[in-house]
């Protein structure tokens, strides 16, 4: 299966780096709105080519993944690239979610290539536990917390407080709040009692810290309506102590059987990620072998993490399947 991937941020070398654990997978190209000469690929050989090249790539390309972030690039990229390739990308604003899908596949569906959106782990893994989870128990509640983990978004709201140099915040969920999930005592939670916001800031000198720490506490949409530590530190602690991208999160599902309802049950599932970035990538690769497969079957048009069997996502035959994980 030939892989090309459109940017070379964190997710496209994340990419680049999941391909070497996929042995029915190669990369065959790179393509960016930069200057190719500045791309250094880390895979010996492969070639990087403007996206003004992009329709001449056709024939060298089964799959193409789309790096790029999700509130300018996509809504455009995805769709319009639909029209010369299968591709999938990672789409994460929930609300907007419908529009996109839409848009999608009207020229998916046009031009008999397949698309998959708004993969990767929320959307995408928490998104499938969420439905197992309810159709399993159709008596109950769904929570979802995130973290500890680096938020990139509200890091960069940090950046742009003036006196601010550098900033990352973390998601941190509530111990009291998990811990009462997990019980099944179906809390009603609110947003601050489900999650606490942790900023660490280098300011610039001279900067006014009680000022900083006031903009960012009562930020809206960010912060007013959270706990939200601020610390400030020093670059070299920033650069030791702050440089990854980590994250996870978990989902629930609580519910209740028997005639008098007298049984409970917790479904959870929990991730502990290293690098938010290089996992999405793992999930975004399985997904592409899945996608490549239905374009191999005659299907066309948009599909989300719903629509894909399992066995569309593994390497091994269906009969391999039955032998050792059924």
């Amino acid at each position: 299966m030939k892989v090309g991937i459109l940017g070379y941020g964190n997710l496209g070398r994340g990419v680049e780096s999941a391909i070497r654990q996929n042995d029915d997978m190669e990369l065959t190209c790179i393509i960016t709105r930069r200057d190719p000469k500045s791309i250094t690929p880390a895979t010996e050989g492969v070639k990087v080519y403007s996206v003004d090249e992009i329709e001449d790539l056709k024939d060298q390309i089964d799959v193409l993944v789309l790096c790029g972030g999700s509130a300018t690039d996509l809504p455009k990229q995805t769709p319009e690239y639909a029209k010369y390739f299968n591709v999938i990308d990672s789409f994460d604003t929930h609300a907007r979610i419908p529009e996109h899908f839409a848009a999608v596949d009207k020229v998916a569906k046009e031009n008999g290539h397949v698309a998959l959106i708004s993969c990767g782990w929320d959307p995408g893994m928490f998104s499938l536990m969420r439905l197992y989870g309810a159709s399993v128990l159709p008596e109950g509640q769904d929570y979802t917390f995130w973290g500890k983990g680096v938020s990139q978004g509200h890091s960069d709201a940090i950046r742009r407080v003036a006196g601010v140099k550098n900033g990352k915040q973390y998601t941190i969920p509530v111990e009291s709040a998990l811990e009462a999930v997990r019980a099944g005592k179906n809390p009603e939670l609110s947003t601050r009692e489900k999650h606490t916001r942790e900023c660490f800031v280098v300011p610039e000198e001279g900067a006014d810290l009680a000022k900083i720490e006031e903009e960012i506490k009562t930020m809206p949409n960010y912060f007013a309506d959270y706990d939200t530590t601020v610390h400030f530190i020093t670059e070299e602690e920033f650069a030791r102590d702050h440089a990854g991208i980590p994250h996870g999160g978990f989902v629930f599902r609580t519910g209740v059987t028997g005639l008098e309802k007298e049984h409970k049950h917790v479904i959870e599932y929990s991730l502990k990620l290293d690098s938010n970035p290089e996992f999405t990538s793992s999930v975004i690769l399985a997904f592409s072998r899945a996608i490549y497969r239905l374009s191999e079957e005659g299907v066309s048009g948009c599909k989300t993490v719903f629509d894909i069997a399992p066995a569309y996502l593994s390497p091994l035959s269906a009969e391999e399947l039955r032998a050792h994980m059924l």
